[in-house]
């Protein structure tokens, strides 16, 4: 099933945004539990970011794919979805230097996803 899912564009698309997401949460959850809470918060953000990364791990090496191409193409999702959510949950806006660097990032990735990889 998840080769099927991933054997079109849009699909694969998908299925590294989901894979994004969960490793940037999972990230921010451990960043919480390290920086902004403590107690029982701290306590649960370090349980959430465990569950999330082990997920993400688990959901971004489940299908076949072709490890260099994924990681070239998973890269620039990455940076995407890492820089919402530190603006979304830390209030952290992106200042030029990101942005800049972020379409060079950006750029890499599409001529690795849109080329092909021999």
């Amino acid at each position: 099933m998840l080769d099927a899912l991933t054997s079109s564009t849009a699909g694969s698309f998908f299925f590294l945004l989901l894979a994004a997401a969960l490793e940037v949460l999972g990230d921010s959850f451990f960043q919480s539990g390290l920086h902004r809470t403590a107690g029982p918060a701290r306590i649960l953000s370090f349980i959430a970011g465990t569950v999330s990364l082990i997920l993400y791990g688990a959901m971004v090496n489940a299908p076949r794919w072709n490890f260099g191409k994924l990681l070239g193409v998973y890269v620039p999702v990455f940076f995407l979805v890492a820089q919402i959510v530190g603006w979304v949950r830390f209030h952290e806006i992106p200042a030029p230097r990101m942005i800049w660097g972020g379409a060079f990032i950006l750029v890499g990735g599409a001529i690795l996803g849109l080329g092909r990889v021999s």
